[in-house]
Parts: structure tokens; sequence; C-alpha cells
């Protein structure tokens, strides 16, 4: 194949899956659901950027927060999207999905006039399908006459340029108008319009991917060697019959006498969990073989093990693998066979597919509580008025952020005083921390008690779970184990309701600190089994202490996405020092410092001595000069 810009295209149905949470239930009973992109095309789109392609996808969605929720996922994910439309008269389409049993997965699709079915042939640009090695179309989007004539044109573009097309049959019968909406579920009814209208796709196509009953309806024949028989008259294109835990058969020429004689790839054993989006995981492993020149064989088993992966997991997009993810599962396998449950694939699906890129995080953090509170009382001020505070203090740090020539802005602030600044800074780019710690806690408490977990399910997804601990590798035993055992919890809590988790580490002031002690703590908390995305900690003396701690994270987790420093009030003076003294470690990646920027402040706004222009004043130019040390500590 010539150079192209993209690797794959995806054409068609752009949806957002409401997921019920519980397990075990008819649908009508789920109370519950996490929300997660969908669609056939979209999900491959997402799968195969995930496994190192260069993907877009043609849809087109509503101008509505569902529109914008698929439209951002796909861009934090790397799939372009520059061919997606937005309609002004469409909603998005959904559909709700459940989980009954191993066999049983109910779901309605709400696609009424919906934007993606609203795509027509002048909405496909020429120029754009010649730029990919590969477009995929769906059969859904053949079901009606608008769809049916873009994704011709989207064939027609491919031909022209030599570009290859693969035909994704994905068929739905409710889709076509084939069952009612109760039968969202149903996987087969013959029809031999349905038939016709796929079997007229056939000719242009070099790659054919479906099921048993996706063949059976391409093919229009229940036998399933006759339905490939029927497809193979049509076309010369490679066939790929999907074929659930058994693996798949890979057909280049005719059609053998014994199926099996084709070029098969096994199936990996693992628990079945929920079937769904499945066949749009194996179409993604699928191409990252294909459109690498990978062997049919090494082609099956990426997507093979990409299917496997998901029947094990709930959700469809966001339980494709990462390539590093997969080719780890197809090197070592898991002996865990309901995979959702194997902690080393589930850590290395998160840290490698998480969207969000943070290279640096200068992070003004304001999330105090105790100390507030002894300001205030100082003052016989109502305590209220933190709240108050802490919203010029967020002003201070939007304004910053504003006028720095970095993305590298965070915060990290509470929900006891600091919500309403949560609120507002949430969703704006910044990077956002809020702590779980009952401040001052030895043993760790949780501000919210012991079911922290129940608390951050109302937390929204991009808010980083922080929890300062006053641990040392030395503390008495049963000291240790009580705040291990409670942060094991957490970090459990965290993973399972996707949130990214910033664990800090402060030695306790009456004992003592050597060059190792945090290098210590670290290793114990990775030996339980905690791997957090972002360590806080105070800065080091030394090289070898910092050496110590890098040491350790680049053995446990190469994948952890660094070190922020904390302040302890300490002078601009003696952060530039701490700053110095990281420079040239891999896993420093910023700061997370708050009274050396706002303490002075407070105490006279407190006090009465200044006003509110005056704190948002003094703490943005605080917060400036330290993002300025912050760039400067190398030079």
């Amino acid at each position: 194949m010539t150079e192209h810009s993209l690797d794959v295209i995806t054409i068609g149905r752009s949806s957002v899956d409401l997921y019920g949470e519980q397990v075990g239930g008819p649908l009508e009973m789920m109370q519950s659901f996490a929300k997660y992109v969908g669609g056939c095309p979209t999900n491959i789109g997402v799968g195969t950027s995930r496994l190192g392609l260069r993907s877009a996808v043609i849809t087109r969605v509503g101008d509505e927060p569902m529109g914008r929720f698929i439209r951002q996922t796909l861009a934090a994910e790397g799939v372009d999207v520059s061919q997606i439309g937005t309609d002004p008269h469409r909603l998005s389409a959904l559909v709700i999905l459940g989980i009954r049993d191993n066999e049983t997965f109910p779901h309605i699709f709400y696609r009424e006039n919906c934007a993606d079915m609203a795509l027509e042939e002048d909405h496909i640009n020429a120029d754009f399908i010649a730029s990919a090695k590969a477009i995929v179309v769906t059969g859904t989007h053949f079901s009606r006459p608008n769809v049916e004539a873009a994704s011709r044109a989207s064939v027609r573009y491919a031909r022209d340029a030599g570009t290859a097309v693969v035909l994704d049959i994905d068929y739905r019968p409710v889709l076509w108008g084939l069952t009612g909406h109760e039968a969202g579920e149903e996987r087969f009814v013959a029809d031999a319009a349905v038939t016709q209208r796929l079997q007229s796709i056939l000719t242009d196509c070099d790659l054919v991917v479906g099921t048993e009953e996706e063949v059976h309806i391409a093919g229009g024949s229940t036998d399933t060697r006759q339905a490939l028989i029927n497809i193979r008259e049509r076309t010369s294109a490679v066939i790929a019959l999907k074929r659930g835990p058994l693996g798949c058969v890979v057909y280049t020429g005719d059609i053998p006498e014994d199926l099996e004689q084709g070029i098969k790839g096994p199936g990996f054993p693992v628990q079945v969990f929920n079937t769904l989006g499945a066949g749009d995981a194996f179409m993604s492993g699928f191409l990252r073989g294909w459109l690498r020149d990978e062997p049919w064989e090494r082609c099956c088993q990426f997507a093979n093990a990409c299917g496997a992966m998901v029947v094990s997991r709930h959700g469809c997009a966001p339980a494709i693998p990462s390539f590093d993810e997969m080719n780890l599962f197809i090197e070592q396998g898991s002996a865990i066979t309901p995979l959702r449950f194997d902690p080393t694939l589930n850590h290395i699906h998160h840290a490698t597919t998480r969207v969000a890129q943070w290279p640096e995080v200068c992070a003004l953090a304001f999330d105090h509580r105790s100390q507030f509170e002894e300001i205030a009382d100082r003052n016989d001020v109502d305590r209220s008025r933190i709240t108050t505070f802490k919203n010029l203090v967020c002003e201070a740090a939007m304004r910053a952020a504003t006028h720095s020539d970095t993305d590298n802005i965070g915060v990290i602030i509470d929900g006891r005083y600091g919500a309403d600044s949560l609120a507002r800074i949430t969703g704006t780019g910044a990077w956002v921390a809020r702590p779980v710690e009952y401040p001052g806690s030895r043993p760790l408490a949780f501000e919210a008690g012991d079911n922290v977990g129940l608390e951050l399910l109302t937390w929204p997804q991009e808010q980083v779970v922080k929890c300062l601990v006053y641990y040392h590798p030395d503390d008495e035993q049963g000291l240790r184990q009580n705040q291990e055992d409670k942060l094991l919890a957490l970090y459990q809590a965290c993973r399972t309701t996707n949130h990214e988790f910033l664990l800090e580490i402060i030695p306790p002031a009456d004992t003592v600190v050597t060059d190792d002690t945090l290098a210590r703590a670290l290793g114990n908390l990775y030996a339980i089994g905690i791997f957090p995305d972002w360590w806080k900690l105070p800065p080091q003396e030394t090289g070898a202490a910092w050496n110590n701690i890098s040491a350790v994270i680049e053995a446990q987790d190469p994948l952890c996405r660094g070190v922020v420093i904390l302040g302890l009030g300490a002078s601009e003076n003696e952060l530039k020092r701490g700053f110095e003294q990281a420079s040239g470690q891999t896993f420093c990646k910023g700061f997370a410092v708050g009274r050396s920027v706002f303490q002075a402040s407070a105490e006279r706004w407190f006090a009465g001595e200044i006003d509110d222009n005056e704190v948002i004043e003094q703490v943005g130019a605080n917060y400036s000069r330290l993002m300025q040390l912050w760039a400067q500590r190398q030079s």
C-alpha cells in the first residue's frame, strides 16, 4: 500500500451507550448506568487507535451534550474527528444495554430520526477517503436510502483512490425494521431484501468480516458453508468468519469442503461476562494486523485476543485493549479467566488507555480545611467565608491559566469548602484533584467515612482522587497495617469508579527520615498492590533520595504518570532549591503547592486588611512566579 496520512476510516453508527451497572436481572430492574461511546464504527475507531493505527470516524452527532461527549471522547482517544458533522435538528443516538447472564444481553436502541442516520452522500469528502489505507463500511448504513448513498459514495471514492474497502456486516435486524423495539438483542432474522442489499456491496470489498449469523444474512442461507460459497461467488475478498470462543477462520480463496481447512485462529479461554462489543474489538485487532501486513495467523491472533479481553469486561469501546496490553495477554495469558479481575491486566489497561495527557502538572493546592478553619476562628470570622476565599483563589488560578503559555495548569480543591470552585473549574481542561482524607488523621480516616467508594461514585470522572497519609515504612506494625489496608481499599475504589489516584506521602514529623525512607515507603505500597497514577512527595534534600525514589517507580510501575512536589508552606527560595534538586529526575512531573502561594493573602484577607481583588492579584502573581521557577529549574 502507498503512504497515507490515515490507516483506517470507519463510517456509520455513533451513539452513547448507557450500560446497566447491575448484573443478573432484566433491564427494567437496573438502577444505574455507565456512559460510554458506542456504535460499531465508533468502537472500531477507538479500538484501532488504541492499537496504534491512525483512525478516523465519519458520522454525525447532535448539537447537544451527548454529541459533544462522543466527539470529545473520540478526540481524546486520538481519533480524527474532522469529518464528524454536527446536526442541529437531530439528537445523538442512544442505546440502553444490560447484562442478565452470559448469554442474555438485553438492549434498546433509541435511534428514531437520530443524527448518525442523517448522513448524506454530500457529507463524504473524496479526498479524505483517499487519505486512508482502508475504509470500513457497516451493514446498518445500507438500511436506508440516504445512508446507503453515503456508504456507496465512500466505497466509490475508495476504489477510485486505491483505498481498500472493508465490510463489517454488523447485522442488527431491529435496525432494518425487521423486529420490534423489544427485540433489540435479536441477531438473526432471514430477509431476502437485506440479503440482496448486502450482496450488492460485496463486489467492491477487499475484506468481509462477520459472525456465522451475519454470514448467513449476507450469503442468503442458514447453512454456513453455502452462505460462504454464495458470498465467494460475488467477491474475491478475504472473508473472516468470527466463531466466538472458537476463534475465527479466514478464507482467502475458494471455500473448502471442510470449513476447518481455512486459516484458523484459535480463541482464548476466558470467562464470558459481556459479548457486546466483542466483534468491534475483533475487527480492531484484525485491522491492526492486516494494515501492518502481518501474516493471516497473526491477524487472527490479534483479533481473537482483543475479542476475548472485551467479553470479559463491562462496556464496549472502553474495554478494548491497548497494543501493549494485547501483546502482554498474548504472550503471558492470565491465570484468572474472568479477566476483569486480573490485577496486572487491569493496571496495564488503565495506565495505557488514559485519555488525558499530562507531561507536567503545576497545581495550586487549596484543599486545606483545618488550616483555613484556624485562620477564620482566629479572626472571629464565620467559617462560611472560607468558601468565598477559595473562590477567589480559584479565580486567581484561572486567570493565571489564561495568561500562561503552558497547558499544565492544575488545582487541588476540597469538596467541603471548595465545592463551588470545583464545579467551576471541572470541565475547563485544567488538571483537577480532590482530597478524600480526613485532615490530620493518623491512622488514616476518610472524610466521607469508610465506604469511600460510594462517595467516589458521585465525583466527575476527571477529578483525580487525592489522599494524604502520614506514613513511615518503620511505623509500628499495627498502625502500618491499618493504613495500608485503607489505602488498598481506596485504590481499588478508584479503579472501580475509573478515577485516577494521587497518593501523597508525608513521613510524620517525629520520625527519622533518610535518603531511602520514601523509596521504602513506595516499595511497601507497591508490594501490596497499590499503583497510584501520581505520587505527591516532599522535596528531597539530596539527589540520592530522588534516585532511590525513581528507581522504585521505574522497577515497579514505569507507566506511573509521575511525582508532583508538595510545598509544606516553604518559601519561594526553598521551593526553588527543591525544584532544582529534582531537575533531571524522569519521574518528577511538577508541583502541587498551596500555603506558599496563598497563606499571606489569607491571613490579611480574613483580618480585613485586603480586599477580594488584592487576593486575586497576589495569589495569581505568586502562582505565576512558581510556574516560572519550575520552568527555569534546569537553566
